[in-house]
C-alpha cells in the first residue's frame, strides 16, 4: 500500500534528544530514507516551478520529529511492535548501527541481537493515524 493519496495515514519520527546534533541529523535522515523506501509514494510527487525547475517533493504530508528519552524509546518500540496494524510500518535506528560502516555488517548483526537490550536512537512510524497518534500523542516536538 502506498501512502500517496491515502489521507488516513500518518508519519512520525521519534529521536533521543540527547544525541549530538550530527548524530541527531543522521538519525532523522536515515529513518526518513527508510520511511520513503517502505512507501515509495511518500515522496514521489514531481513538481515544477514556473521557470521549469523540476524536482521531487520531499514528502506529501507533514513529518513531525518528536523526542523521547532512552527508556521511553524502548517502551515505544515494544508498543509499536505489539500493536502494529497490517498497514503500519516500524523503522528502527539502534545505536550500535553507528559503529558499523557497511550495511551487510549491520544486516548480519541484527539476527544476533535483542533490540530490547539495545539503546535505540530513533524510531520511524507510519500507518493509520489512530495508531501513530496513540503511540506519539504525548511526545513533544524536537526543538
Amino acid at each position: 500500500m502506498s501512502l500517496h493519496g491515502k489521507g488516513d495515514l500518518k508519519v512520525a519520527i521519534v529521536v533521543d534528544p540527547t544525541l549530538p546534533s550530527g548524530q541527531l541529523a543522521n538519525t532523522v535522515a536515515t529513518i526518513g530514507i527508510g520511511l520513503g523506501a517502505g512507501q515509495p509514494g511518500f515522496g514521489d510527487v514531481k513538481l515544477c516551478d514556473r521557470p521549469g525547475l523540476a524536482f521531487l517533493a520531499s514528502a506529501d504530508r507533514p513529518v513531525p520529529v518528536l523526542q523521547a528519552a532512552e527508556e521511553k524509546m524502548q517502551d515505544l518500540m515494544a508498543k509499536a511492535h505489539i500493536s502494529k496494524p497490517d498497514a503500519g510500518e516500524l523503522i528502527l535506528f539502534p545505536s550500535f548501527a553507528r559503529l558499523l560502516h557497511d550495511f551487510n555488517d549491520y544486516k548480519n548483526a541484527i539476527p544476533m541481537r535483542d533490540l530490547t537490550e539495545e539503546k535505540i536512537d530513533g524510531i520511524g512510524l507510519f500507518g493509520p493515524t489512530k495508531w501513530v497518534k496513540s503511540l506519539t500523542g504525548s511526545l513533544k516536538l524536537l526543538r
